[in-house]
């Protein structure tokens, strides 16, 4: 059992396929363990596990038939609660979602992943709407960060995020509209990728427009690219979709570091010119940079040169949050996070042209950044400019907003501009927090950004270092 919990999504196929054992074990394992390590970080919301185990039994019945279908079969993803399932409510951390109104439905992503016979564990925590950079929520409280639960696990894909290290799911659903996959995977210590915006189908379309990205959330980068080839599977439900380009993200990693990086040309920004970054992150991610450099990129220490997008992502995001609520009451509004009815309220106020505004900065920064990468294969910056601080608030004590945008500078850039963005573990800080790497790329590129992640991940591998409760409940089981 503590083998399962610990394998990748590659690792569970080949024992499958191997008929070293059954999907059935191994989502049996898992839900041990999430019973096991779900009260102390509050990842899953929803657990419901007969459903789960008929899924896993329908995945074994294929593989002994001989009739399996899909790159998935058999495999446990956790789902983000703002995904709609079809056998399970979407509540979005919401007390004001009717369960009934979102049942008999299944999101772009979950369609895509039922095609490929997952097995699905569970719907994962998310602040309301997925509004902010850390989870917690009026119903289900606060999520924790699962290397110190005392620690945030950040947002608004926490949920998954805490899963992930834990051993409670090989792969997990995430969005991602201002940092909400990469911040989480950065305070939790594994791999998540933003996917250029229209390559994963995204349906309800999102309150924060174009801003929202679905994307996978995983232990390895190869994993990552396997959940990609699924994720980017055509669905014309998504007007905003590209059409599809049917790239095999696995089979376009493969190969020795060298290999991957060759001919590459980097640029790496500590800071992006206006980011106070702490010591720690900065000289982690700049041995990071080291790694590829030592691997044969060509690495220039160079700012994109643009300034902080804050206050145009600011009009964007926050007026998607006021559109969030926009048909809601009074009694609706009392029953919600009070934070997010006044980040609403305020940006409600806005004018036309404030909004319009932001558009055109948005713009002049995508122009800006198709610029630099007619230099530039890829940006490396860290992918947060701390670690994680303490769980049930939204910024740092003693900072100096109150708002959870300031503390995630590295994020939101590439939210306006659609780039892809992948976050990989590159070290801990000295109290034992992770710290992470974005890689940024071309818009539509998104094969590159995996083929650097998996370079680095080949060569500077964290993934044998879990959390110490994945280690103790482990053993908790083995005993049991």
């Amino acid at each position: 059992m503590n083998d399962f919990v610990a394998m990748t999504a590659l690792d569970l196929l080949q024992g499958y396929r191997d008929k070293s054992f059954s999907p059935v074990e191994v989502t049996e394992a898992l839900l041990k363990q999430i019973e096991r390590c779900n009260s102390t970080v509050n990842a899953y919301n929803l657990i419901d596990r007969e459903t789960t185990l008929e899924f896993a039994r329908a995945s074994e019945q294929r593989y002994q038939s001989g009739d399996t279908y899909g790159q998935l079969d058999g495999v446990p993803v956790a789902i983000k609660d703002v995904f709609l399932t079809p056998m399970w409510p979407t509540l979005k951390g919401s007390k004001t979602i009717d369960p009934k109104s979102t049942i008999n439905k299944s999101a772009p992503a979950v369609a895509a992943l039922e095609r490929n016979g997952y097995v699905p564990l569970g719907k994962t925590t998310t602040p309301e709407f997925g509004w902010k950079g850390v989870t917690d929520n009026p119903i289900d409280g606060v999520t924790r960060n699962p290397w110190n639960p005392d620690k945030t696990a950040g947002g608004s894909s926490g949920g998954s995020a805490a899963a992930v290290p834990l051993g409670m799911g090989p792969l997990a659903l995430g969005t991602d509209a201002g940092g909400s996959i990469r911040i989480p995977a950065g305070f939790c210590g594994h791999v998540g990728l933003k996917p250029s915006f229209g390559e994963v189908p995204h349906w309800p379309a999102s309150p924060f427009g174009t801003l929202a990205h679905a994307g996978p959330m995983t232990w390895t980068v190869a994993d990552c690219a396997l959940m990609m080839n699924v994720l980017s599977e055509a669905d014309d439900r998504d007007t905003n979709a590209i059409p599809r380009r049917n790239i095999d993200y696995l089979a376009a990693i493969r190969g020795e570091p060298g290999d991957l990086l060759k001919g590459l040309k980097i640029a790496f920004s500590a800071t992006l010119g206006y980011v106070q970054v702490d010591r720690e992150v900065e000289e982690t991610v700049r041995k990071a940079a080291h790694v590829l450099q030592s691997l044969g990129a060509e690495i220039v220490e160079v700012a994109p040169g643009f300034d902080d997008p804050l206050a145009p992502f600011g009009h964007l995001f926050y007026g998607g949050a006021a559109n969030a609520l926009r048909d809601l009451n009074k009694r609706q509004r009392a029953q919600m996070d009070p934070q997010l009815v006044a980040v609403s309220e305020k940006a409600a106020q806005l004018s036309m042209l404030d909004y319009l505004g932001a558009v055109n900065e948005r713009a002049a920064l995508c122009e800006r950044m198709v610029a630099f990468h007619r230099k530039y294969d890829l940006l490396l910056t860290p992918t947060l400019p701390i670690t994680a601080f303490k769980a049930g608030r939204e910024v740092p004590e003693d900072w100096p907003s109150t708002r959870w945008p300031s503390w995630t500078p590295f994020t939101y850039p590439f939210n306006l501009t659609g780039q892809p963005a992948l976050s990989v573990p590159c070290g801990f800080s000295s109290d034992g927090l992770p710290i992470g790497l974005q890689i940024v790329g071309r818009k539509f590129d998104d094969a590159t950004v995996l083929r650097a992640g998996q370079a680095y991940q080949l060569a500077a591998p964290l993934t044998d270092k879990r959390p110490e409760l994945f280690y103790e409940n482990a053993a908790e089981g083995a005993q049991a």
